[in-house]
Parts: C-alpha cells; sequence; structure tokens
C-alpha cells in the first residue's frame, strides 16, 4: 500500500463571507513532486498556506507525516520545508550567516558551505544578501528551507520572473530535493514546468479540484476526447532556442 505523507480532507476556508477553498480533499505520496495548478485566485495559494500552518483551516483536516496541522501546527513546522513566492533575508547579512541563523532556530548546527554549494552559491558566501539576484535568492530560500533535513518542502510559484538559464536549473534543484527522499508540493502558472517535474497535478478552479492525475493521463484524457492543436507540435520550443544560443550556465 502506498505510503501518504499528506492527507487532506474537507478542506475549506472563507474570506469575507466568501467561500475560496470548498471542501477539496487529496493525498500526497511520499516522495514524489505534487502540483497544484489552476487560474489566479482558484485557491492553489491558500490551499498551501493551510498545510504550512500559515492560514488557520476553516473546517475540514489536515495530516503532515501523520501531525494534525490544527492541533499541532508547532509539530507541522518541524517537518516541512517552505519557499515563499517572495524571499526575504537581512539585507546587511552574509549568506553563511544566514544558513547558520536559520537552522539554529531549529536546534540544527550546519556546515553552510555544502548547503551554499548544492545550490550553486558557494563563491557567494561571504557576499550579503542585499546582491542576490532574484534568481540566487530562489536558490538561497531552497538552501535554508532544507537547512533542518525537512519531510516535505512546499514552493509557491518557484520560478515566476526567472530567466530561461535560472528557470532551468531551479527544476534540477526541484528534482535534487526529491532525489533526497524529501516529498514536494508545489504550485506553477507554467504548464511546461508541472508536465516535466509533477509525478501528479491536482487542478484547481473556483475554489475546487476539478482533476487529478499524472500529467501524462491527464494528457491523454484529452486526446480521447478528440483534441487537436491547431498549429503543428515542433520538436523544441523558443526557449530551447533561447538556451542553445546563449547556453546553460547561469549568469546571475
Amino acid at each position: 500500500m502506498t505510503e501518504h505523507i499528506v492527507k487532506v480532507e474537507k478542506l475549506s476556508k472563507s474570506y469575507n463571507g466568501e467561500k475560496v477553498v470548498k471542501g477539496i480533499s487529496f493525498e500526497v505520496k511520499k516522495g514524489e513532486i505534487f502540483g497544484i495548478l489552476g487560474p489566479n485566485g482558484a485557491g492553489k495559494t491558500t490551499t498551501l498556506e493551510m498545510i504550512e500552518t500559515l492560514r488557520p483551516i476553516d473546517s475540514g483536516k489536515i495530516t503532515v507525516a501523520g501531525i494534525d496541522v490544527k492541533t499541532d501546527p508547532e509539530g507541522v513546522k518541524r517537518v516541512i520545508g517552505v519557499q515563499p513566492q517572495t524571499p526575504a533575508f537581512q539585507d546587511k547579512q552574509k549568506l553563511k550567516e544566514i544558513l547558520e541563523m536559520f537552522a539554529a532556530t531549529y536546534g540544527e548546527r550546519i556546515k553552510p558551505m555544502e548547503f551554499l554549494k548544492e545550490v550553486s552559491l558557494e563563491d557567494k558566501a561571504e557576499s550579503y544578501a542585499e546582491s542576490l539576484s532574484g534568481g540566487q535568492r530562489q536558490r538561497l530560500s531552497i538552501a535554508v528551507a532544507l537547512v533542518h533535513d525537512p519531510m516535505v518542502f512546499f514552493l509557491d510559484e518557484p520560478t515566476t520572473g526567472l530567466d530561461p538559464q535560472a528557470r532551468r536549473n531551479l527544476w534540477d534543484l526541484i528534482q535534487m530535493v526529491r532525489d533526497r527522499g524529501v516529498t514536494v508540493i508545489m504550485t506553477t502558472h507554467y504548464m511546461d514546468e508541472a508536465e516535466l517535474l509533477c509525478d501528479r497535478v491536482a487542478v484547481m478552479d473556483n475554489g475546487k479540484i476539478i482533476a487529478l492525475d499524472s500529467p501524462s493521463n491527464l494528457i491523454k484524457n484529452l486526446l480521447k476526447k478528440g483534441f487537436k492543436k491547431e498549429a503543428p507540435i515542433e520538436a523544441a520550443n523558443l526557449e530551447d532556442v533561447f538556451i542553445d544560443l546563449t547556453g546553460k550556465a547561469l549568469r546571475d
């Protein structure tokens, strides 16, 4: 039997009398990359924030690694890592110090250079956070979220605003996190990203989950309906051309 590390049951949330998450249920398997997709206002981020203990639950139940989010939020925080949409750090703090500080909040002692090397920031170890580019901040936030060896890692639209090199590098990092045995739950507006990275996706609209399956199965189901693209499918796209011309190396 497949082990589920996150279980969401009949979860609901309202703001000012308007229900934005409407009794959704789903489970996330241990060791998978699970995507939550949907248009703006679908309820993706609100759902993520309730699982992360950042927003109170109106009704329903969530467990993470067997821990009840509502009754033991501190226990949940000890087993999860979170990369927010817009990571923020103390501008006048060095990267090594940032990692050591976050590790200390969990009672951990780490070798910061090992974490910085994993996210290709070892040469920035003595730099201040204020000098980082957007892509570098995203990579640092991944390192920070992993200092306490979490069981589940959350990312909310992690590649928004990044150039193609930084975006593809972040894809590699997300897969690296999964390969370490960490379950990944992410939201994204980029369907190619979800198709490449996610083992399964839940598609949300108007506060409800309207589909949940692997990307390949969802595509097969669409084709069974007789769907055909208006334009021919090319073996490469413009982003592939851009990467081929400018190289894969990070520019930040």
